[in-house]
């Protein structure tokens, strides 16, 4: 039997390891390993947590919720306004909105991105020393609904921000 700063090591290795697997698998479509290998690593760290419930961290591959998404939700106030996209359907009303939007920044000229409009769900995704914490619904833009327990059944939500996401976040 190994001791509990040996678990602990090889629980961080383990955690490592599936991020890993996961990160080519859900986001560059490219897995590392067979299923059956991936389901083989996962079941070597549940073990340990289960010998060692004391190391178990809220960023753990197990503790993804992979049963019901909850129905009901608790209020969750936006640390910053996730404000909707306006619509502008004729070239008066993007003349306004140009008008707006240099009026409001004291800029004399402003560049814009265009894109296609989809209409669907927004969500924002807080993450603390790279540990997914929190997910809430965009409400009406200020209070949404906290919907992390649902998104933790997301597999392609990462737990844990990818080493690689990290530095693009801190430049």
């Amino acid at each position: 039997m190994m001791s509990a700063q040996e678990a602990a090591l090889l629980l961080q290795q383990l955690k490592q390891r599936i991020a890993e697997y996961d990160y080519h698998y859900y986001v560059l479509d490219a897995p590392l390993v067979s299923d059956n290998e991936y389901d083989g690593v996962y079941r070597q760290l549940v073990d340990i947590e289960q010998q060692y419930p004391e190391l178990i961290t809220i960023d753990s591959p197990s503790q993804r919720v992979g049963g019901q998404a909850l129905s009901a939700f608790d209020s969750v106030q936006h640390r910053q306004a996730m404000l909707s996209l306006n619509n502008a359907f004729s070239d008066q009303e993007l003349e306004a909105f140009d008008r707006r939007v240099r009026e409001g920044t004291g800029e004399q000229e402003v560049e814009y991105a265009v894109e296609p409009k989809f209409d669907g769900l927004a969500i924002t995704l807080t993450y603390e020393h790279g540990v997914f914490v929190q997910g809430a619904t965009r409400g009406d833009g200020y209070t949404g609904e906290n919907v992390t327990h649902n998104l933790k059944t997301i597999r392609a939500i990462p737990s844990r921000l990818h080493k690689r996401s990290l530095e693009f976040f801190s430049l």
